[in-house]
C-alpha cells in the first residue's frame, strides 16, 4: 500500500497547486472576455463602429478559460455524468466500476493529447485574422513552427498564430491526463483498503462542490 500512497500523495499536492493556478488564470481570462464583449457591444450600438478584433479576442480567452478550468471540473466530478449505477452498487464494486471508467478515460485522454499536439502544430501554419502583437510570437518546439518563441525585431505588428489558441485545450488535456492518474490511484486505494482516509479536495468544498 505505501507504493500507492507515495505517488498518490505527490500527485495530489502537485495537482492541487497546478489547478489552483489554473483557476486563478481562468477567472482572469473570463474577466477579460467579458470586457472584450462589452467593448464590442458599446462600439457597435453606442458608436456604430464595431471592433472586428473583439469577437476573436473573446473566443481566444474563452478557449483558454475552458482549458484552464476543465481539469478542476474533472477532478471534482463536475462533468455531466450518470452516477446512479456506482451509487447503487456495494461500495467496493462501485470503486471497481469507477476504476474501470478511469482506465477507459486514460485511453481517451492519451489519444486526445496526441491529436491535440498535431492540432496545435497545424495552427502554426495559420494566422489570426484580427489579433496582432508587436513582436514575433511562435511556438518553436512544435513543427512546423521553426522561429523563436519570442523574437523582438523592432516595433512591428505581427499576427498571432492560431497555435496559441489551440494550445489552450491541448494543455487542458495534458493536465486532465495527470489528474486522471491521481483518480485511478485514489480508486485503486479505495478498492484495496476500504478504511483508507481519502479526504476530498478542500478547494472543492470551498467552491461549494458536493
Amino acid at each position: 500500500m505505501p507504493l500507492l500512497w507515495m505517488p498518490f500523495s505527490f500527485l495530489t499536492k502537485l495537482n492541487t497547486f497546478i489547478l489552483r493556478v489554473g483557476r486563478q488564470l481562468a477567472w482572469i481570462a473570463l474577466a477579460l472576455m467579458v470586457i472584450c464583449i462589452l467593448i464590442q457591444v458599446v462600439a457597435r450600438y453606442g458608436f456604430g463602429n464595431a471592433q472586428n478584433w473583439s469577437e476573436e479576442a473573446a473566443r481566444f480567452l474563452m478557449l483558454w478559460m475552458t482549458g484552464l478550468i476543465a481539469p478542476s471540473a474533472y477532478r471534482w466530478g463536475g462533468f455531466v455524468a450518470i452516477d446512479m449505477v456506482p451509487r447503487a452498487l456495494p461500495e467496493k464494486l462501485g470503486h471497481i466500476l469507477n476504476l474501470t471508467l478511469f482506465a477507459i478515460a486514460m485511453v481517451v485522454l492519451t489519444v486526445g493529447v496526441q491529436l491535440g499536439q498535431k492540432h496545435v502544430a497545424s495552427g502554426c501554419l495559420f494566422n489570426s485574422s484580427t489579433l496582432y502583437v508587436p513582436f514575433t510570437l511562435e511556438i518553436n518546439w512544435l513543427s512546423p513552427c521553426k522561429t523563436d518563441a519570442f523574437a523582438w525585431e523592432g516595433f512591428a505588428w505581427n499576427r498571432v498564430k492560431l497555435a496559441w489558441m489551440y494550445l489552450s485545450l491541448w494543455l487542458g488535456l495534458i493536465v486532465m491526463w495527470v489528474v486522471n492518474i491521481e483518480l485511478i490511484l485514489r480508486s485503486l486505494i479505495a478498492v484495496l483498503d476500504s478504511d483508507a482516509d481519502l479526504k476530498p479536495d478542500p478547494d472543492m468544498i470551498t467552491a461549494g462542490g458536493d
